[in-house]
């Protein structure tokens, strides 16, 4: 069936990363003769945030019980390790160990335990530094939790699975890449979405737009205070000589007073290890590279007061991780405070990610997920780790909102 200006979809979904295409999967299923279609400004689906991050399969430990991302991180982890398990996406549900690397970590540690326990995380325990050194013999520590639910994943094949499976259950689904929404008008059927070379009309709009969540927002109406910023996130490689000395995946004790999780080890599915992220504010969204550079993103960025309130608070830390992001001797001597025997040649550059943060004015980061609803739109404004994780768990949630909100009665495409 040829896309022409006549055709109505039920909904349109706009962003083709991991949130969108379950979103695009859970509607589908639920809903199988809904017209959906799913919108991607790249040429390929998982092109930004899903394919750029550590590919971890997270357990749920570090989140507020009773948060949106305690919920759907431990509801979406079970679903997806099984989706993976159905559709053959590559996957290891390996474990991790969280250490401590000094007695004033300990503290912290605990806590986590317990809010792991809240969260009911199966099978988590906390171990001495011996039996840390009996999962990871390199790592030296004063103790840590071991999780064993904890895994790593193809992230973009279990994308473009979610993607695929959806479309197999309606004829009259589709998926546009390679196409950039320009704009959002209102019209007697609904909404009209306006890209650089088509225009999609749709009752119902769903908005899964990650890096470009405020920006999608506000080309709809939404009336929004916060900003997006983004913070990129490098990564080394350990060397084959090294690979060894990582047997699964190997976390710090989180800081509490900064807003990630700190550089960790992370066996991929693809046969590599690495090391990372650091994290940096970035002057493009979507730059991955350390000089890259976009004045529309970084005015955007640097006119905003919440921007300027988040570099103050966290000065020190953020000074840290831009030495880091330049000193490769450095960010060495952060892995080597949990696997001493690390040397230069044991490390390799590796690639970068970028990290979407829904920035409050006051400098907050907005940490759990935000999703919000108007009249005829759907916005999932804020999806950080472990949103990959929670990512069919998320589907669900919005799914579930428009079959609420919309009051979804599928409708026949008109093809004159």
């Amino acid at each position: 069936m040829k896309l022409g200006n006549k055709e109505i979809f039920d909904i349109a979904i706009i962003g083709g990363g991991i949130v969108g295409a379950a979103t695009f999967y859970k509607l589908q299923l639920r809903n199988p003769d809904l017209r959906i279609v799913l919108i991607e400004k790249e040429d390929r689906l998982a092109g930004h945030q899903t394919g750029h991050n550590s590919g971890v399969i997270h357990s749920g430990l570090y989140y507020t019980p009773g948060s949106l991302k305690a919920q759907n991180c431990v509801k979406g982890r079970h679903e997806l390790v099984a989706f993976a398990k159905e559709y053959g996406v590559k996957h290891d549900v390996c474990g991790k160990v969280v250490v401590a690397k000094s007695k004033e970590e300990l503290p912290f540690m605990e806590k986590i335990f317990n809010t792991g326990l809240e969260n009911k995380i199966e099978g988590i325990q906390k171990i001495t530094a011996d039996e840390v050194k009996e999962i990871e013999p390199f790592v030296e520590s004063v103790g840590g939790i071991h999780v064993p639910v904890t895994g790593i994943i193809d992230f973009v094949g279990a994308t473009n699975k979610m993607a695929a499976v959806a479309l197999a259950k309606q004829a009259h689904s589709k998926m546009i890449l390679g196409e950039k929404v320009i704009a959002i008008n209102t019209i007697a059927e609904g909404k009209e979405v306006v890209m650089e070379h088509k225009t999609v009309k749709a009752k119902k709009l769903i908005f899964c737009a990650g890096l470009q969540a405020d920006r999608m927002a506000r080309k709809d109406n939404v009336e929004l205070k916060e900003k997006v910023v983004g913070f990129r996130g490098d990564y080394y490689e350990l060397t084959d000589q090294a690979k060894h000395k990582v047997k699964h995946l190997i976390y710090p004790v989180p800081n509490p007073a900064f807003p990630f999780l700190g550089v960790h080890f992370t066996r991929m599915t693809n046969g590599e290890t690495e090391c990372g992220p650091n994290a940096v504010f970035t002057f493009k969204r979507e730059g991955y590279g350390k000089t890259d550079f976009s004045w529309k993103d970084s005015f955007d960025a640097l006119t905003y007061g919440g921007t300027w309130k988040l570099f103050f608070g966290n000065m020190k830390f953020g000074i840290n991780e831009y030495r880091r992001a330049f000193s490769k001797r450095l960010f060495l001597k952060t892995l080597q405070t949990m696997i001493p025997s690390l040397t230069m040649d044991d490390i390799k550059p590796g690639r970068s990610g970028v990290r979407a943060l829904l920035l409050g004015t006051d400098g907050d980061t907005r940490d759990d997920f935000r999703i919000e609803h108007t009249e005829d739109s759907i916005h999932v404004l804020n999806a950080p780790s472990p949103a990959a994780t929670a990512s069919l768990a998320i589907g669900d949630y919005v799914a579930e909102m428009a079959e609420k909100q919309f009051n979804l009665k599928t409708t026949t495409i008109v093809t004159e």
